[in-house]
């Protein structure tokens, strides 16, 4: 009986190309599994396509409240951003996957497990280490590192390839740009991105939404309430996480919110420029800083903001199935036992205004935040304070002097 790979399959024309290769170079049995994370109409026509192309199965496997839940959420809680403008959404759908993977590899009794990530960008990280976390004993088979193999170097040799196998589909041998999408974000890169020289042409980029030039004259209110860190409804109505984040894609992508354009550092050593459109995780973010910003004292949120970036660090450089994550996450967890209210803001050409946040746990005092005198703040004790916090620089100072003498 032949040895059963499962493949990361997203039916384009790399993963395509993939599954006949597979079976001509290691006489593999392929199992295609695709995962649902949100990629809307991509999926369409999918199982066709796998069996034309030789695969013996496929798997699409609807991942996202999973995804939503169980890494989304604890992303947002952290206020994991990388480098302070990638909201991670690539980053945080690979472990998702790789567990899926991992799992569908188990039922079928699979010896390997292949992707179709390129060998200069980070995916190879995170469905790699993933997978070797779950699965140690699985085989990783990654097409693109195995250049004495895999001779293809363009879509024009990945096309002929699909021909010369009896597959001939509707691929487009077109420069186009490099995406990457699912409920979450969609990414950009290629083509004219490729040099941070140029402007992107936001025109023929934008999938989500609009550029804020485009976007209404007239903002948009919306109020959004959140229970222990978690957002449970959207002006009012009661929504699960997905459902919510789907919402904020239409309302964010209306208002031209949450396009960023980015040179980030590689976990591979290397540079990357690329669009990302984040929409409702732009707005989501925003929204639940703004209700910590009543909630948590100081001193944590000092630290979370720390965490924050661990957790962002973490999470980009695949590492999510760690005993690190697990403990940061434990930690950002317990910050959001009283992260409940309600915020409002306004939408407005690319903008996030705020209009109002209350919550039942706010810390702030407007007795005491008020320029009048409250009973709980002596204006007096100010200088005592003021004279101990100084008292380090004031006694350098003083030595100063006197070496100068």
């Amino acid at each position: 009986m032949k040895e059963k790979v499962i493949l990361a399959y997203s039916g384009g024309l790399d993963t395509t190309a993939i599954i006949p290769w597979l079976k001509e170079n290691f006489d593999y049995d392929v199992v295609c599994c695709c995962i649902d994370c949100g990629q809307g109409n991509e999926l369409d026509g999918l199982e066709e396509r796998a069996k034309l192309s030789g695969a013996s199965k496929l798997y699409i496997e609807d991942l996202v409240d999973d995804f939503c839940d169980n890494y989304i959420i604890p992303c947002v809680q952290a206020n994991a951003v990388y480098e302070n403008k990638y909201l991670l959404g690539t980053s945080m759908a690979r472990p998702a996957i790789a567990k899926r993977l991992v799992e569908i590899a188990r039922k079928e009794g699979a010896t390997a497990i292949c992707h179709g990530a390129t060998g200069k960008g980070n995916d190879q990280i995170r469905f790699e280490l993933g997978i070797k976390a779950l699965a140690p004993d699985l085989k990783i088979i990654a097409p693109w590192r195995m250049t004495d193999v895999w001779t293809m170097q363009s879509r024009e040799d990945e096309i002929e390839y699909c021909k010369k196998h009896g597959i001939d589909l509707p691929f487009s041998a077109n420069n186009s740009y490099s995406r990457d999408r699912n409920l979450w974000h969609i990414s950009h890169e290629g083509l004219e991105l490729e040099d941070p020289a140029n402007e992107p042409n936001y025109d023929h980029l934008l999938v989500l939404g609009v550029s804020p030039e485009k976007a209404p004259d007239e903002g948009e209110y919306v109020t959004m309430t959140f229970e222990k860190g978690i957002p449970v409804s959207v002006n009012g109505e009661a929504m699960k996480v997905s459902d919510i984040i789907t919402k904020l894609n239409e309302l964010g992508g209306k208002h031209g919110i949450g396009i960023v354009d980015i040179v980030e550092n590689r976990v591979v050593g290397m540079k990357s420029r690329g669009v990302y459109e984040t929409p409702g995780g732009t707005i989501l973010l925003e929204a639940h800083q703004q209700l910590e910003e009543l909630v948590l004292d100081r001193a944590t949120m000092e630290v979370k903001k720390d965490m924050g970036n661990k957790f962002a660090q973490i999470v980009y450089e695949g590492k999510w199935f760690t005993p690190l994550r697990e403990a940061v996450q434990a930690f950002v967890t317990s910050t959001q036992e009283y992260v409940t209210g309600e915020v409002k803001f306004k939408l407005y050409k690319g903008n996030i205004i705020k209009a109002g946040t209350t919550s039942p746990y706010s810390l702030y005092s407007e007795s005491l935040a008020s320029f009048t005198t409250g009973d709980l703040y002596d204006h007096h004790d100010a200088e005592g304070f003021i004279t101990l916090f100084g008292l380090p620089l004031k006694v350098r100072a003083m030595k100063m002097q006197e070496l100068k003498k």
